[in-house]
């Protein structure tokens, strides 16, 4: 093992010994140094984590949550320099603690904090003008496939996902423990998460897969409301192109 790999093994485990050899700028052995810098490193990555999890924070607890961003970072450290994307894979590992586990909708919840980064930092784009599905005959409107904004994304669950991080963050209505899916739309420049109605789940997931719109409507079922659907998407530019 090289000085710099056995460097960068200890930063993140307090338990890993000073890699031998290190000094520091007077030669002398950087014991103290690498601990204050290593404790540096912890902290900060500990603290970008928290930054992207506001409901995960706001759900277990200051003092929780950084006892499992340490352990996360320890085990899936930064592999980019770009740390707006860091802590992607921390809802898979929050799913995974038997401490959290009789809290089996966190998983969930906290995707829809890195959905929303991920929204944010999407490319931009110019959603379509909403008279083009009106001058479309019947036809080739049932025909037609949708493009979408890079910004949206399709979060589905069987939690109400959507209304604990609403109520969790702006104390929004009490979840009513039904399964929700949730679509994150970014119409200006900050991403918002929308709880879609019964059947836009299904019907939103095909027509983003390239599904023609006639197939796709067929999946909402009885209760499905089209008219809410659309106006969401073309509120928010999230449609992007219509290839008829």
């Amino acid at each position: 093992m090289t000085v710099q790999t056995a460097f960068r093994a200890g930063l993140l485990n307090p338990a890993h010994p000073v890699p031998e050899g290190l000094t520091d700028g007077h030669a002398q052995p950087a014991g103290r140094r690498y601990g204050v810098y290593r404790n540096n490193v912890t902290v900060s990555l500990r603290d970008a984590l928290a930054t992207g999890f506001p409901s995960l924070i706001s759900l277990i607890g200051r003092e929780n949550f950084d006892h499992v961003a340490r352990a996360h970072l320890r085990q899936s450290p930064p592999t980019s320099p770009l740390m707006m994307h860091y802590g992607a894979g921390l809802p898979d590992f929050v799913a995974t603690l038997e401490q959290l586990e009789h809290l089996p909708y966190l998983a969930d919840v906290a995707r829809i904090d890195v959905a929303m980064r991920q929204s944010y930092h999407a490319a931009d784009s110019t959603g379509i003008d909403p008279t083009l599905l009106q001058s479309l005959d019947e036809e080739s409107l049932l025909a037609a496939r949708f493009g979408f904004a890079p910004s949206m994304i399709l979060l589905r669950s069987q939690f109400s996902i959507g209304s604990i991080w609403h109520y969790s963050l702006r104390g929004g209505d009490k979840p009513s423990g039904h399964p929700e899916d949730v679509v994150i739309l970014r119409a200006e420049y900050d991403p918002e998460p929308f709880i879609l109605g019964t059947g836009a789940g299904d019907v939103l997931h095909a027509l983003h897969s390239g599904t023609p719109f006639g197939e796709a409507i067929e999946l909402g079922g009885e209760d499905f409301d089209l008219a809410a659907l659309l106006n969401l998407l073309l509120s928010q530019h999230a449609i992007t192109a219509v290839d008829h």
